[in-house]
């Protein structure tokens, strides 16, 4: 082989291996969330949070009303990753930066439909929305969602693949990390294995 296709084939595997750094598995992504209580939390519009069998419970009731469910430290750019499960009907989301950037779980309100790990920005654009997300998801069990803020560029994977981008300098400013229970509906979600890392 070409001395000069040998470099070109090293300098492509260290770039790839670069940008395979810039991700930390999910070992090196600390806890947020101790398994035991909502100590590091902070709850928002009623008491629908608990914690049961190593997992946040968000659960409201026939006043089908809405709560969040904050970290107490703020984040910028940052890693953000757990496990969620639910099943019916339900409309949850993790919330990065400030103004507000929602990541939906779950069925939209507004387009009657299951938008699981697309972008809520007050509306979904199309760039912003995760198609392939319905052939992922499974419901009833626990599924694995991770969240990347860095700079104006968000990303979310699913059980392992990336399923959406959305790029926007809207949304800047550091930012407690939220877990939502919306309003309007009686709902169940589950979060477990929480972790985060700032970049």
């Amino acid at each position: 082989m070409h001395p000069i296709t040998l470099t070109s084939l090293a300098a492509t595997l260290l770039l790839a291996a670069t940008a395979v750094a810039e991700v930390p598995p999910t070992a090196d992504l600390p806890a947020i969330f101790n398994g035991t209580d909502l100590t590091g939390w902070k709850v928002v519009g009623g008491p629908y949070w608990k914690v049961v069998d190593n997992a946040i419970v968000g659960e409201n009731d026939a006043e089908k009303k809405g709560s969040m469910l904050y970290t107490g430290q703020s984040y910028g750019d940052v890693i953000v990753e757990g496990e969620v499960r639910f099943t019916g009907e339900i409309d949850s989301g993790i919330m990065v930066r400030k103004p507000e950037l929602q990541v939906q779980i779950g069925v939209s309100r507004s387009l009657k439909k299951d938008m699981t790990c697309s972008f809520y920005t007050g509306k979904y654009p199309e760039e912003a929305r995760a198609p392939r997300a319905a052939d992922l998801l499974k419901s009833g069990e626990w599924n694995r969602i991770r969240v990347e803020a860095k700079g104006d560029t968000f990303t979310v994977w699913l059980n392992g693949e990336q399923v959406s981008q959305y790029t926007s300098d809207t949304y800047r400013e550091p930012a407690p990390i939220g877990l939502q229970i919306h309003p309007g509906l009686v709902m169940k979600v589950e979060f477990r294995d929480l972790r985060a890392k700032p970049l």
